[in-house]
């Protein structure tokens, strides 16, 4: 996870300076911009540049690899013909290295911008930029955002699902894109728009996926969905010899939790959880059960009315709103990756989507029965990246930590959305909901009151709303900390 910045115009290099500062939280290791060349390793506060340029790109890292083969590498990354900022990973970066080889591809390709960039290279000799662009992402298996440029052409785009941010902007003068909302209002900007997922931003017009991942129609196969689950972990585990679980002890993050403790028998992998929740709160109390049960290491953050106070205007301004259900779950994120980075992890596991893909939320038992369940399911899906996905990255980025969702795999979303609702939810009496995923997690060994546990939402099962609610909005203003 990373923070990308860019300008096109008149571009004052002061500006990306600041929209990089503005977001340097997501990438506190190296710094780099592209004016008229690539500047790396630069130090904010002391980078001069005296003029302007027509385009310019920035980026913070968060180095997650390093090893000879691949690493977390500073950017912008270029070769003759292109120049490339990325926030993400690429999940078969080693498929893609392949590839490139096999095609004749004479290059050092170290990095996942490295892989982008000369797979967009190698198309891009024979199409026109767009279509190399989009040849490019059809091939890539991963959670990104980017922007390429050719010097003539520029193109932006964010995966299928929206699990990486991208804003951008425009006036009268200058357009920008950045990871975060704050970095273009640093800039001057203010009617600020959210890139779609799977979008592309050619030349800064809005060019829609042919077929977004939550529409596709085909007939789902309930026996594989346990096996591209697995392969969702293991994918996002690749090279990494610790992991973070941000845990509830409810059915999603214990299943998640359950899968990486087989895949640690045969890799090394040191597994951690952590949760978050008041004292004596349901979510505490579930977590230390299920951690038992698991037998891994369990932290727990107790939540305090203090603690909240301390953490709320951190957590509003970033997720830039101050609805108190958003901000809740916010702050649940925003603790447990506190414990995350504290123990010097980068990179955390969380259960986020299983609720909008296997059915989770109370609403969805009347959507079963007025026969809509898929139909409600596809929409959500479709709207996830704006209503939880950007508030979750925002704050899990203030402590400079990487959520990576194995729930919202590509592969497995457009199965899982061709599964028929009565796997889902058997019935209009059926209060425990998910049917398909709590009967994969008992059958692979979770007992019965894990894989059983009613949901509970993050902010109540915390015991987070209640503090808001009843302590902190009685005397406070939240709405004062978006200014």
């Amino acid at each position: 996870m990373c923070s990308i910045v860019g300008l096109q115009g008149n571009v004052n290099a002061e500006d990306i300076v600041k929209m990089l500062k503005v977001s340097k939280n997501r990438g506190p290791d190296s710094s780099g911009v592209y004016l008229d060349k690539i500047y790396e390793n630069i130090n904010l506060d002391e980078f001069d540049y005296d003029g302007t340029c027509q385009i310019a790109f920035g980026h913070n890292l968060l180095s997650i690899y390093d090893s000879d083969t691949r690493m977390s590498k500073p950017q912008p990354v270029s070769n003759e013909n292109l120049v490339l900022v990325f926030n993400g990973e690429l999940y078969n970066f080693n498929t893609l290295k392949n590839f490139l080889s096999k095609v004749g591809v004479d290059a050092e390709i170290t990095s996942d911008a490295d892989a982008l960039l000369y797979l967009i290279d190698f198309y891009a000799e024979k199409l026109d930029f767009l279509k190399a662009v989009q040849s490019a992402i059809k091939l890539i298996d991963g959670d990104y955002a980017f922007a390429v440029w050719d010097s003539q052409n520029l193109a932006i785009a964010r995966d299928p699902l929206g699990v990486k941010p991208l804003f951008y902007s425009q006036n009268d003068e200058i357009k920008g894109f950045a990871s975060t909302k704050q970095s273009l209002k640093e800039a001057g900007f203010t009617d600020i728009l959210t890139l779609k997922p799977e979008h592309i931003l050619y030349n800064w017009q809005d060019i829609s996926p042919a077929q977004p991942v939550y529409e596709k129609v085909f007939e789902g196969d309930v026996a594989k969905i346990d096996k591209i689950l697995r392969l969702s972990v293991v994918k996002r585990i690749e090279r990494l010899s610790e992991i973070g679980v941000i845990f509830s002890g409810g059915l999603d993050s214990s299943y998640l939790a359950l899968l990486l403790k087989e895949i640690s028998e045969n890799i090394p992998l040191k597994i951690k959880l952590y949760a978050v929740g008041v004292e004596g709160s349901k979510d505490v109390e579930a977590a230390i059960y299920a951690s038992k049960f698991l037998n891994l290491d369990l932290e727990i953050f107790e939540v305090t009315e203090d603690a909240v106070r301390e953490a709320l205007p951190s957590v509003v301004k970033a997720i830039g709103d101050d609805n108190l259900m958003k901000v809740g779950v916010g702050l649940t994120t925003y603790f447990a990756t506190k414990m995350v980075a504290r123990d010097g992890l980068k990179v955390a596991i969380s259960g986020q989507g299983a609720d909008e893909l296997f059915g989770g939320y109370k609403r969805y038992v009347q959507s079963f029965i007025d026969g809509t369940l898929n139909y409600d399911l596809r929409v959500d899906m479709s709207k996830m990246y704006h209503v939880n996905l950007e508030r979750d990255d925002a704050c899990s980025m203030l402590n400079s930590v990487e959520l990576r969702l194995p729930f919202l795999d590509k592969k497995l979303v457009e199965l899982v959305l061709n599964i028929p609702d009565n796997k889902k939810i058997v019935s209009m009496h059926d209060d425990m909901r998910k049917s398909i995923l709590r009967k994969l997690a008992f059958e692979e060994g979770l007992d019965y009151e894990i894989a059983y546990r009613p949901k509970k939402a993050a902010q109540y099962g915390t015991g987070i709303d209640k503090i808001l609610r009843k302590k902190i909005t009685k005397d406070t203003d939240i709405s004062k900390y978006l200014e």
